[in-house]
């Protein structure tokens, strides 16, 4: 029951049809959750109450199904104006986008045109780190093949690993001299099992192998987790090898566990939150509700409880 839950809210994700009404309609039906708003403004009080309780953040400015170099030039735009808003205000927070809202399936060139415009500007505003969020399996390798290129040119550059894909201990091996900054996640999106694991225990296994060779590797590590017994496997591994704490950080998603996030924090762990913002929440809204069957009761009691 639980993965037809999950596989109905994947399709409903790569809805079109649905994508375009949502815009529409606003941060309705429990979207507001888990995201902050959907201007810029509202984005940055959000990470600046965030780090108030001692949680540093990234922001991500929604956006899917990007079908022109006019949109695509104008969602780089949203993540300059973004990263311009976080050195104004002086929070602590990093940027995250993904490289198909930058025109990365109309053109490889107009992406990496735009992720150097990106760059630089967060170069020019304090060195603000951006992440290139992974996207689906036929996304994955273009991605890692330009992360490897612009880290040619760029230190502040980095993207995510997901556990549940097959040759992602392959890919850290294989950029591990340059010491890359990666989120380390399970992984979110529908696969087939000829590129990744289909059953739960195997990504689990996987994870922590990831994140043992990743950071044994002397990478800095990202371990975006909602899971306690990923948790404590971290703590412990990073004890028992003497890792020092500035070489990884906890990452929870808005709006989610928002208790334990606090919690990590005041136990000294970087605890690092993900903000999404923007009109285009849709197609984020949906994965959410396919991770997790409480995520859709909250959805429902807020429905029927307006």
């Amino acid at each position: 029951m639980e993965q037809a839950m999950k596989n109905f809210f994947l399709y409903l994700s790569n809805n079109k049809t649905l994508n375009a009404a949502a815009k529409k309609w606003g941060l309705r039906f429990g979207a507001s959750r888990f995201v902050s708003g959907e201007t810029i403004s509202e984005a940055i009080q959000a990470v600046r109450q965030l780090n108030e309780q001692g949680l540093v953040c990234t922001l991500d400015h929604l956006g899917e199904f990007v079908f022109s170099v006019e949109e695509a030039n104008e969602s780089a735009d949203y993540c300059i104006k973004t990263l311009e808003a976080i050195h104004q205000s002086g929070v602590d927070c990093n940027l995250s986008l993904k490289m198909t809202s930058l025109g990365l399936d109309i053109s490889r060139d107009l992406c990496m045109n735009n992720m150097r415009r990106i760059l630089d500007v967060a170069k020019k505003n304090g060195n603000i780190f951006v992440r290139i969020d992974m996207e689906d399996y036929a996304h994955n390798q273009v991605t890692m093949d330009i992360l490897d290129e612009l880290l040619q040119d760029y230190d502040n550059v980095g993207t995510v690993i997901q556990a549940y894909l097959y040759k992602a201990a392959d890919d850290i091996e294989k950029l591990k001299d340059k010491k890359v900054n990666f989120r380390l996640v399970k992984g979110a999106y529908k696969e087939s099992p000829e590129v990744a694991y289909p059953n739960k225990p195997d990504v689990d296994e996987n994870y922590k192998k990831i994140i043992k060779q990743h950071l044994l590797n002397g990478g800095y590590a990202a371990v975006a987790t909602h899971d306690d017994a990923i948790i404590d496997y971290v703590k412990k591994l990073v004890q028992e090898h003497n890792i020092p704490r500035t070489q990884f950080e906890f990452q929870m998603l808005y709006g989610i566990r928002t208790q334990s996030q606090i919690d990590l924090a005041k136990e000294g762990y970087k605890m690092r939150v993900y903000v999404p913002y923007g009109n285009d929440w849709y197609g984020y809204f949906m994965r959410r509700l396919a991770e997790s069957p409480a995520n859709v009761k909250f959805v429902l009691k807020g429905m029927f409880t307006k």
